[in-house]
């Protein structure tokens, strides 16, 4: 299986853009990234820095632009329903986090479990009205924490030092 990934990748697109454009997708960010380019063969520090700037590519503009494109979606029949449940998804993120802090995002955002992340957790800042500086700072730090932990874990802390 690692084996058929691998090939996939490396013929379709060189090792630095396919954990480049993985770390943009939703879900996986660079959970999925970083041991991507691990098994495409990547030295952990080129897979750390290229799934962190692939991974906080989106938050700006979540932050900036998510409520003007879900009410969009919502007017084609097509894409309502998808919208609505991003919508509901992030109220109910939101209202678990309601005293939620720079540290709170930060760490919300950190945690290496699918459902976190820079996506959700700009959806969350979004939808709480969090500031933009203030959310997109804590975005940052919560992706360098996870990229720091998913390197080691991936690479193992005695292949990093």
């Amino acid at each position: 299986m690692i084996e058929a990934i691998k090939t996939f990748f490396t013929q379709t697109f060189p090792p630095q853009l396919a954990v480049f454009f993985c770390s943009m997708i939703p879900i996986i960010e660079l959970r999925g990234a970083i041991p991507l380019g691990c098994v495409l063969g990547l030295p952990f520090w080129q897979s750390f820095l290229i799934s962190i700037v692939g991974n906080l590519i989106p938050a700006p503009f979540i932050l900036l632009f998510i409520h003007k494109i879900i009410e969009w979606l919502k007017r084609f029949k097509l894409t309502r329903k998808m919208a609505l449940w991003a919508e509901r998804r992030a109220e109910v993120k939101s209202e678990k986090r309601e005293n939620l802090s720079f540290l709170g995002l930060a760490l919300f955002v950190a945690i290496p479990l699918p459902g976190t992340g820079a996506w959700t957790g700009s959806l969350v800042a979004n939808f709480l009205g969090i500031r933009f500086r203030k959310a997109l700072l804590a975005v940052i730090v919560g992706v360098l924490v996870a990229g720091v932990v998913v390197t080691c874990i991936t690479y193992g802390v005695a292949g990093i030092f």
